[in-house]
């Protein structure tokens, strides 16, 4: 294996069986003391105990597979170069441990003022780097550099840079860390590197972090292009939470290169469940739209939520999407029409939040959802623009009542993105864009003839390249 430079969401094969992972960063006068850790996660994204949490106070794994090494400051020409490692050897790492993390917390400051920070990944037996990973951050205290986790049999190295503005108790306890009401005073930095014997097991994280009462739900400091940590994130399965990953990354990148780094924004969706959609949703199609549009929602807000409508003949709000809840929600709720059930002539039996699919009909009524979404801004003010994503199959034949509602909803913080999945007939939507009389553009409209053979990157730049515009522009008229 050759080393590779990684950037944010890349990953590597690890070919090596024990690895050393480095943080480098030049120290100095007003630079803060910075600690390499590793928590040690399961499936379920959780530690087993808080023995998994190896750092400083607790400077090896009882399975012996981790172990923190300690700071060296470089000698001659490196001198101000500091490192802080952990050790893991791959052979040791017991099965039911499927993630690495490998973290870092700043003391006396943040990470913005952290010159030259760095994760390597170097082959312990030799020395040889592996990978780099260049961190990039502002006002974080702790942060997720990057993960060692399993697929198919082997180990890969992943950069992560995913941020903490509530410090390393914030950090540790989103992965299932207990921390003490109150710190012991008399913990020390540990200075035995990992051969020596380990010192008392602790329950808490450094001296220096606060009690849980003061720690916020872990929020990082949003960074002008990177992705956000969200809400109910890590309770995704391994595979869900990388794609998330992967793909807020994406529209992090999406919103900078039309210049809205950094942008909030409270995310609706609303799914077409006329007749015609049948086939996408049994095709799964729909469930991996959501799922794609789960991103975009975890990247504009970090609230963890996104209201949703299903329509077709009428509308009909389905429950909240909470993001640590989504594998559930789309076997509850990304439905069609269940005709069987109708000719049954009887309701089988739903779960408690479920919507009759039947009182929604098969029908295209896209006017009817339009008013419902735009009742339920009104009545629900947020104190950030709104965006409704808007999927549908097309059939669109009340041309004059939907131009009506998007019309009157000019005036509204509100800019509606139709994406048009794959059939036709979608009318007055495809000719908003060239409507006259309007302050402002607040629709945008674009089709794809199948969606799942879009890429991310492709998908959400055309999602999210009128939005920038439609607040700039929403703006200036007041509006916002």
């Amino acid at each position: 294996m050759t080393a590779t430079s990684l950037s944010k969401g890349a990953n590597v094969a690890v070919d090596s069986p024990v690895v050393r992972a480095e943080l480098v960063w030049s120290a100095g006068p007003g630079v803060p003391e910075v600690d390499a850790s590793a928590l040690l996660l399961t499936s379920a994204g959780r530690v087993r105990d808080d023995g998994d949490f190896v750092f400083y106070n607790q400077p090896r794994h009882t399975s012996g597979a981790v172990g923190h090494l300690g700071k060296r400051v470089g000698p001659g020409a490196n001198a101000g170069v500091t490192t802080d490692a952990v050790e893991v050897d791959l052979r040791s790492v017991e099965s039911s441990v499927e993630r690495i993390v490998l973290c870092a917390s700043a003391d006396g400051g943040t990470f913005g003022r952290v010159p030259g920070l760095s994760l390597r990944l170097l082959d312990a037996a030799s020395g040889t780097e592996l990978a780099r990973f260049d961190i990039t951050a502002g006002t974080e205290t702790a942060l997720v550099g990057g993960e060692l986790y399993r697929r198919q049999g082997t180990w890969k190295f992943r950069a992560v840079g995913q941020g903490y503005a509530s410090g390393l108790a914030g950090l540790a306890t989103d992965f299932g860390i207990t921390v003490d009401d109150a710190p012991p005073a008399a913990a020390t930095r540990a200075t035995a590197p990992p051969t020596a014997a380990p010192a008392p097991r602790p329950t808490a994280p450094p001296v220096s972090a606060p009690p849980p009462a003061s720690v916020p739900s872990p929020v990082p400091a949003p960074p002008a292009t990177g992705p956000r940590l969200t809400k109910g994130e890590e309770r995704l399965p391994v595979d869900m939470r990388k794609r998330l990953s992967l793909r807020k990354e994406q529209v992090a990148v999406s919103l900078s290169k039309h210049g809205a780094a950094g942008i909030t924004a409270r995310v609706l969706l609303v799914l077409d469940a006329s007749g015609s959609m049948s086939f996408l949703y049994s095709k799964g199609v729909v469930a991996d739209v959501v799922e794609r549009m789960a991103a975009v929602a975890a990247q504009l807000d970090d609230d963890g939520e996104m209201q949703a409508w299903t329509f077709a003949s009428n509308p009909a709000r389905l429950p909240d999407l909470r993001l640590g809840e989504l594998p559930e929600w789309l076997r509850l709720h990304v439905r069609v029409g269940e005709i069987s059930l109708f000719r049954r002539g009887r309701k089988k039996g739903l779960h408690p939040e479920q919507v009759d699919m039947r009182a929604v009909g098969i029908q295209n009524e896209e006017q009817k959802v339009i008013a419902e979404v735009r009742a339920f801004v009104r009545d629900h003010p947020a104190p950030v623009p709104t965006l409704v994503l808007f999927f549908s199959d097309g059939g669109v034949y009340r041309n004059a009542e939907i131009e009506r509602e998007l019309r009157e909803a000019v005036e509204e913080p509100v800019f509606w993105q139709f994406v048009g999945l794959g059939r036709a007939e979608y009318g007055v939507l495809e000719r908003f864009d060239t409507l006259p009389g309007r302050r402002v553009d607040n629709v945008g409209f674009f089709a794809v003839d199948d969606i799942g053979t879009v890429p991310d990157p492709e998908l959400y730049d055309r999602l999210l390249s009128e939005f920038p515009s439609w607040i700039t522009a929403a703006g200036r008229a007041g509006i916002l």
